[in-house]
C-alpha cells in the first residue's frame, strides 16, 4: 500500500518509527524515512524481477536453490535446520526471533555461525 492511500496521521506515525530505525515497509530495510523505505523496497523488488527476466523462471529457481545449498554448506546441516525453524516462526507482524521468545521456543543461534 502506498503512503498516499493512508491516513495522514498514520503516515506521520510510520515515518516517525522509520526515523527511529524501525523497518516499517517490507523490503525497506535501511531506509531512514517512510519514503526512503518505500523506494528501497520498490527497487529491490524490481531488481529481482529483472534478474528473473534475464535468467528465465527455471534459471532463477536454480539460482535460488544454489544459494540455499551454499548457505547450508556454510552453516552445516544443523545450523541450516535451526535457521529454518526460526524463519518458519516469522509472520507479517513479528520476526521469528520475536515469536520464539514470546512462545518460549529455544533457538540456538550459536549454530548459525559460518563454519
Amino acid at each position: 500500500m502506498s503512503s498516499d492511500q493512508l491516513d495522514p496521521d498514520r503516515i506521520a506515525e510510520l515515518d516517525a518509527r522509520a526515523r527511529q530505525g524501525e523497518t516499517v515497509v517490507p523490503g525497506g530495510t535501511g531506509g531512514k524515512s517512510l519514503e526512503a523505505q518505500q523506494h528501497l523496497a520498490e527497487g529491490r523488488s524490481r531488481g529481482g524481477q529483472t534478474r528473473k527476466e534475464q535468467l528465465g523462471t527455471e534459471g532463477y529457481q536454480e539460482m535460488g536453490s544454489k544459494g540455499g545449498q551454499t548457505r547450508k554448506e556454510q552453516l552445516g546441516t544443523e545450523g541450516y535446520q535451526e535457521m529454518g525453524r526460526k524463519g518458519g516462526l516469522s509472520t507479517m507482524d513479528k520476526s521469528g526471533g520475536e515469536r520464539a521468545a514470546e512462545e518460549g521456543i529455544d533457538i540456538d543461534e550459536s549454530k548459525f555461525k559460518t563454519k
